[in-house]
């Protein structure tokens, strides 16, 4: 049976995911949001079997177990098979990155290095790449050392020591000597292939532990906190500056649920979360990357509408389709092409678009500080927070069916009036500090008189109504209230007896537009530990966070949903919101490094 137990590897232009027997399921091309060129994650039961396609396999005969880890501080993946006789081969899985010529080199590119380790294991290699959703094989052409995979707009070419022919007969042969395969652009390797990857892997481990070293991580939970960080990392993309809420498309929130999405797009809230948990451990050049980003989609809006979420490349137009012809993760279509949220209205972009800025008018670490013509820029943006920030929206949960004015949004927009007026101190405009300090407060003013419920005594997920959603626990990060204010502490107390599961959290509870959610979110989980700790509870919070850390797939990492039943990972994978909480939790909870002084 399928698993999310999925290892990713990658360099911040290319990306997949190796299933627990080594196997590569799913890689896209040319990009991250691109068409799988390895699609049988979500080829169903059969995927990658007999006659699956979409899958790149070393299968060992008489297979009988495998074990699996990441080279240390690194997205590099050992995979370790043994066979029934105690051979056993080892599978090395990268994609290259590290300096060359005086920039990054991070080619569409996937390395893979097989040794035998002891016996002599007999082996076949089932290299089949897909097009079109996983409708068409790819066309090939081969060498004498190489094989080209033709798949519409893009060729791959796989340069090899191996004997080509037992590649595209996928015969089995034995494994005597280390092999190589650096599957990537349409051009020949210089110089011979194994010790070219030799190269590779040693220039891109030191690449990720050198990136490693510069993370500020807690003295605690460190290898949790590593692992996500560099997984966070995997979700970027480096030539635009976009980061993608996960690296798949469609699957599902629980079993059967239809609740199939592809998160292959830069969601403007998702990032501002990643770089404000990234912020936490000293990363700079993720923030620099995407503030260009952000800087292009604000120059494009011209004061106007601003989406929720866009592609990688910047385009607005996400069109939702189906790839009817694959059957999805475990059978449970449908599978998703394109996310319908483009065309919602989530006002929350607005604060989260200022809030990931603001950092910029005040950090002399970076390469470009923020400037007063960026402050320029920015005000329309928070016009648009103060002009919608008493208006109906689908919400961050992106409801398709209904609309209301959301309090998280709400909030938002407060913090992106507040926030520009801090930013405008520190540039020393006085008087744009005073203008947006006013709006702040006006919007404040509503957001207390509507979204604040008397009679109960707390806040609510909605103006003048009484509904809960987790989101509410956000009012304390944004430093709307603090944790001690009695309102905050009634609304956590409703949230715990409303929405908590066990030990984890729903998002909300009441039905949307796919009946009543079943499995818990990960992220809302999370904000729920931050709030007891916050709230004086920090045992229970710490034993909360220590029981997350245990769900985690065997990459150390989470998907965006959980059962609160069995405990399995459901949902897009790694998803980047559940890695942020981790972060975030982990260096709230953690002791501090004077501990050990």
């Amino acid at each position: 049976m399928q698993t999310l137990d999925l290892f990713p590897i990658g360099n911040c232009a290319a990306s997949g995911l190796i299933d627990p027997c080594g196997r590569l399921v799913w890689a896209c091309a040319p990009r991250v949001d691109g068409d799988p060129v390895f699609s049988a994650l979500l080829g169903g039961a059969a995927a990658g079997g007999e006659d699956g396609q979409g899958v790149w396999a070393i299968e060992l005969e008489d297979f009988a177990q495998a074990r699996q880890t990441y080279l240390r501080n690194t997205p590099i993946v050992r995979t370790e098979l043994t066979d029934r006789n105690g051979a056993v081969l080892e599978i090395l899985d990268f994609c290259p990155r590290y300096r060359l010529f005086g920039r990054t080199y991070r080619p569409l590119a996937f390395v893979r290095r097989i040794r035998p380790i002891s016996g002599t294991p007999v082996i076949r290699i089932k290299l089949r790449p897909t097009r079109d959703w996983g409708r068409v094989a790819a066309e090939t052409t081969s060498g004498s050392n190489h094989i080209r995979y033709l798949l519409g707009p893009t060729t791959l070419r796989l340069t090899t020591n191996a004997p080509v022919s037992h590649i595209t007969s996928e015969r089995q042969f034995r494994l005597e000597d280390p092999l190589d395969f650096f599957l990537g652009p349409d051009e020949a390797l210089e110089n011979d292939v194994g010790a070219t990857t030799e190269r590779m892997q040693h220039e891109t481990t030191d690449y990720w532990r050198g990136w490693v070293r510069t993370l500020s991580v807690p003295l605690d939970y460190q290898e949790a906190v590593i692992r996500a960080a560099i997984a966070l990392k995997l979700c970027a993309v480096e030539e635009t500056g976009a980061i993608v809420a996960a690296l798949t498309t469609s699957i599902p929130e629980h079993a059967d649920s239809g609740r199939n999405w592809d998160y292959r797009y830069c969601w403007l809230r998702d990032a501002y979360y990643v770089v404000q948990a990234l912020n936490r451990l000293g990363v700079a050049d993720l923030l620099e990357n995407y503030l260009r980003y952000l800087r292009n989609l604000i120059s494009r809006a011209k004061g106007g509408h601003i989406q929720p979420v866009y592609g990688v490349g910047l385009e607005p137009a996400l069109t939702e389709r189906f790839a009817e012809h694959l059957p999805g993760y475990r059978d449970m279509g449908p599978v998703r092409i394109g996310n319908q949220a483009h065309e919602h209205l989530q006002h929350d972009v607005y604060g989260q678009i200022i809030l990931s800025t603001v950092q910029a008018f005040f950090d002399q670490r970076l390469l470009r500080p923020a400037t007063v013509e960026d402050f320029r820029e920015l005000e329309p943006v928070g016009q648009r927070a103060f002009e919608l920030h008493d208006q109906p929206d689908a919400s961050l949960w992106e409801f398709r069916g209904r609309a209301a004015v959301h309090t998280y949004s709400a909030v938002m927009c407060w913090a992106a009036c507040d926030r520009l007026g801090n930013a405008a101190a520190q540039l020393g405009l006085r008087d744009r500090a005073d203008f947006w300090n006013e709006r702040a407060a006006k919007v404040r003013a509503t957001i207390e008189a509507r979204a604040f419920h008397k009679d109960l005594g707390r806040f609510a997920a909605t103006f003048d109504g009484e509904e809960l959603d987790a989101s509410l626990l956000q009012l304390v990060d944004v430093r709307f209230v603090s944790a001690d204010d009695p309102r905050m502490r009634a609304t956590l107390e409703a949230i715990e007896q409303g929405l908590r599961r066990g030990s984890h959290l729903l998002r909300y509870a009441l039905p949307d537009d796919f009946g009543e959610p079943k499995t818990a979110f990960n992220i809302c989980t999370f904000w729920f530990i931050d709030a007891l700790h916050l709230a004086g509870r920090t045992d229970e919070a710490r034993a909360l966070f220590e029981e997350m850390l245990s769900h985690r797939s065997p990459a150390g990492l989470l998907s965006e949903d959980l059962s609160f039943e069995t405990g399995e990972l459901w949902g897009n994978y790694p998803q980047t919101y559940s890695l942020v909480g981790l972060i975030n939790c982990a260096t709230l909870l953690s002791r501090p490094w004077t501990a050990v002084r």
